[in-house]
């Protein structure tokens, strides 16, 4: 993935290792990408070695000296055929670590359960509010085409899917509760007539 989106933006222009870091910062890709920022210059140093991308300027600023890299045809290359493995490349990616632990959540105490589900709600929007406000400052930008539209909507649409059904556990996990407490009473009752 950082392979992918250094090469796409160099094709854009040559850049630092420190504008690409924080192009991506301000759009907020970096958190759907998945790329730390020091990944970025491991992969630059990488591609330098590989000869995918070559230093086009060296900058020095006060005690600071950056390079600024541009891409070479065999990256150009390297880049279309990561654009096609990309594109076929499964799409969607289930959370399986939260759905195993669901799986033995009935091991822990209501408080715990909700508690969980709370902290990973609360996480989520989180994350779908700085990914909209990322769409925000990129539209700021450039004008999104339709398919970079498309692809933040879906992006969107997943987190909201994935808190609505958070929504509707947490719903359910009291419904039930009330349901087994309830249960319990008229047991109760029954045993003390």
């Amino acid at each position: 993935m950082v392979r992918l989106m250094v090469l796409g933006m160099l094709r854009i222009k040559p850049l630092s290792g420190y504008e690409i870091q924080q192009i991506l910062q301000t759009n907020q890709s970096d958190i759907w990408a998945g790329i730390l920022p020091g990944s970025i210059y491991h992969a630059l140093k990488k591609m330098n070695k590989e000869g995918l991308v070559e230093v086009d300027a060296v900058e020095q600023t006060g005690h600071r000296i950056k390079a600024i890299y541009k891409i070479t045809e065999k990256g150009q290359k390297e880049f279309y055929q990561l654009v096609k493995e990309g594109l076929r490349e499964k799409s969607v990616g289930l959370p399986v670590t939260f759905y195993t632990a669901m799986s033995f959540m009935h091991e822990l105490s209501l408080e715990e359960k909700l508690a969980g589900l709370d902290e990973q709600l609360t996480l989520l929007e989180k994350e779908l509010a700085i990914l909209q406000s990322g769409q925000k400052a990129k539209e700021q930008h450039i004008t999104l085409d339709p398919i970079a539209k498309l692809q933040f909507e879906n992006m969107f649409n997943q987190y909201q899917l994935q808190i609505d059904f958070i929504n509707k556990m947490i719903s359910q996990l009291k419904t039930q509760e009330n349901t087994q407490t309830k249960l319990t009473e008229e047991d109760l009752q029954k045993y003390f007539d």
